[in-house]
């Protein structure tokens, strides 16, 4: 997100007083963090903890929902719904206090968890949101005034997808892009950041659940979008096709990232026994090549992505944490207990979050799992990832919302 390093000194006037621990960590403004890619620059974290873990900041109530924290300055975005109506709301990241508030229509309720799906995004003074039903908002960071917004499905004839509307906003180059689900090869579209008007659209995939991302290969930047039924990458200031592999999975439902393991590979997973596989992209311009350099089912992200650190990627397999070689897929250690949960990578170590509310941290290594810390600040359901803002570790339910203080001094 070529804005993001302009968020810090845009947002420097309009923050709170509060002085957060850690002032010299980072911010985490979309899903996944600053490259959308699970991993944070921190350092000097809390990484043992004793047996009542780490120390526990506060908490505030949230509602339904799995969205996940974006956080810039002293101030934390997300979605929830309660009493009926789906929320975006601002909050101090000093006491979890609501500094504003945007109603974004009727809830979505569905079978396996009601509420919206999808993360906020912070570009500069303007925060991008996606609600479960499909409204798109783009609001002023400062005090959540509406800028522009779109109702995917009356605007676009959206076709959403089953389980809710899920994919994360993109900034790129002054365009907000994510997959609309849109009838007349409007699958796939790009909104102009500042006024909401249409740039692009293309594509007539099935809807999938996952959210874009922006790399270069050779040269030529694109956008990858994890449909529902392929791996499609795209021209961003366009949306001219540039790639594409079919790539089917039950339900449609391919919800997990795909990982860049750079210069020129994607990481792509998904769930219902379906497996994995690394790609190799070649070519430029109007000439490009895909191929699988290996294929296996032994890692399956069901809905929560993996990690890459040092070519070796750490994720779920369904309810197993692994630990596989990226370049060739050979599993290097495995731990049962979690779940169907969610992790982070930050200095040297795997935080890591259950899908029953258990918070642990172990190192970041392929040569087996070793833990140096757990504890459980939550009980009920719990399949959104964490968020590290400086210093501080974010983790939700469906019910609330709580910090903990990493710094290495507390």
């Amino acid at each position: 997100m070529k804005r993001y390093l302009m968020t810090c000194a845009v947002l420097a006037g309009l923050t709170l007083a509060t002085t957060l621990a850690g002032d010299a960590g980072h911010d985490w403004p979309q899903y996944r963090g600053a490259e959308r890619d699970g991993l944070s620059l921190e350092t000097g974290l809390l990484t043992t903890w004793p047996a009542s873990g780490p120390p526990e900041l506060w908490r505030a109530p949230l509602g339904e929902g799995y969205s996940g924290i974006a956080a810039v300055g002293d101030r934390l975005y997300t979605m929830y719904a309660r009493d009926g109506e789906a929320r975006l709301v601002c909050l101090a990241a000093g006491d979890g206090g609501e500094i504003w508030r945007v109603v974004l229509g009727k809830g979505f309720k569905e079978g396996h968890g009601n509420g919206p799906r999808s993360t906020p995004t912070v570009d500069g003074d303007l925060v991008f949101a996606l609600s479960a039903r499909g409204r798109l908002v783009a609001v002023k960071a400062h005090d959540g005034k509406m800028v522009w917004e779109h109702d995917l499905e009356e605007a676009f004839d959206a076709k959403l997808p089953h389980f809710g509307s899920s994919a994360s906003p993109l900034v790129e180059d002054g365009l907000v892009i994510l997959e609309v689900g849109g009838s007349d090869s409007r699958n796939l579209m790009a909104f102009k950041r500042d006024t909401g008007e249409v740039a692009w659209g293309t594509g007539d995939q099935k809807t999938g659940y996952s959210s874009p991302l922006a790399v270069t290969i050779n040269g030529t930047r694109q956008v990858l979008f994890f449909t529902g039924t392929a791996l499609v990458s795209v021209a961003p200031d366009s949306g001219k096709a540039l790639w594409s592999l079919p790539w089917k999975t039950s339900y449609n439902i391919n919800a997990a990232m795909p990982i860049f393991m750079a210069p020129d590979r994607i990481f792509i997973s998904s769930g219902y026994d379906t497996g994995a596989a690394l790609l190799q992209v070649s070519g430029k311009g109007d000439a490009w090549k895909v191929e699988e350099v290996w294929r296996s089912r032994v890692m399956k992200n069901h809905f929560n992505s993996s990690v890459l650190l040092d070519g070796f990627l750490y994720g779920f397999d369904d309810g197993t944490l692994k630990c596989i070689d990226g370049a060739t897929g050979e599993e290097k250690w495995k731990q049962r207990g979690f779940a169907k949960g969610s992790l982070l990578v930050a200095d040297g170590h795997l935080f890591i979050f259950s899908e029953k509310g258990e918070l642990a941290v172990a190192e970041a290594t392929p040569e087996g799992y070793r833990e140096t810390g757990r504890t459980r600040p939550m009980d009920g359901k719990t399949w959104t990832m964490p968020t590290l803002s400086h210093g501080r570790l974010y983790v939700r339910d469906e019910e609330e919302l709580v910090a903990f203080d990493l710094s290495a001094d507390s």
